[in-house]
């Protein structure tokens, strides 16, 4: 049986104590809420099983196992990230809307974004995301295996930017706070005569506290519009 495919015997709907009808939907429904509100512990059959109601053997009727949970989970993420995009002839501002969006999806979800930013959901908002990603690539003039690349690397800045402030963001309040400090306390009070190029800069340091997505995906943006053969 291929990965991801649950037999449809396996999928059928069924209702749980409370009188609500069992479906993959409902459960992913279940598990985005219950990891963003209690951390990646909350992902597991018994948990789910308690919210919704249900034997947690019933998890089973339409996931594999919690990892196959948290792809669809994943990806659940991805295609509300996506939903109503539609690149115009500009491909760089498809690529800029893209990337927003997909950092933007993972930063509304910070706990799934730690667990899940860097795996590969091989389900159908994904595949559709690498489709548009790769072809907006394409109608730059960027050969096949370029496309793909450049894929790889703008989709990775934006995945990889969301996973670090989504890490940020999860810190407890007041550890967030000594992070931000730091680059207006200790940064700034270092001497001239030892680090002359931080006292340089010093007044601008704050920014280090500042997420760099955008600055990276704009760098990133450049570069492919001054390599694209179009």
């Amino acid at each position: 049986m291929a990965e991801g495919r649950i037999p449809a015997e396996r999928r059928r709907r069924r209702p749980t104590r409370s009188g609500v009808l069992l479906s993959a939907d409902l459960i992913v429904d279940c598990a985005l809420r219950l990891v963003g509100q209690h951390g990646p512990d909350a992902l597991s059959v018994r948990r789910l099983g308690a919210a919704l109601g249900c034997d947690p053997s019933a998890v089973y009727r339409y996931f594999r196992n919690t990892d196959d949970l948290l792809l669809a989970v994943a990806d659940r993420v991805i295609g509300e990230s996506m939903a109503g995009f539609e690149p115009g002839d500009d491909w760089v501002a498809g690529l800029r809307d893209m990337g927003h969006r997909i950092h933007r999806g993972y930063s509304e979800h910070p706990r799934i974004a730690a667990l899940a930013a860097y795996r590969v959901t091989r389900r159908i908002h994904e595949v559709h995301a690498v489709e548009t990603g790769i072809g907006l690539l394409r109608r730059a003039g960027f050969d096949g295996a370029t496309a793909v690349r450049y894929y790889a690397a703008f989709v990775d800045t934006a995945l990889g930017h969301a996973a670090l402030d989504a890490a940020h963001l999860a810190l407890p309040p007041e550890r967030r706070a000594r992070d931000h400090g730091a680059w207006t306390d200790t940064y700034q009070s270092l001497p001239a005569e030892t680090h002359p190029q931080i006292a340089a800069v010093r007044g601008h340091l704050p920014l280090m506290a500042e997420s760099p997505f955008e600055t990276a995906l704009e760098l990133l943006l450049s570069a492919l519009e001054a390599r694209a053969p179009r």
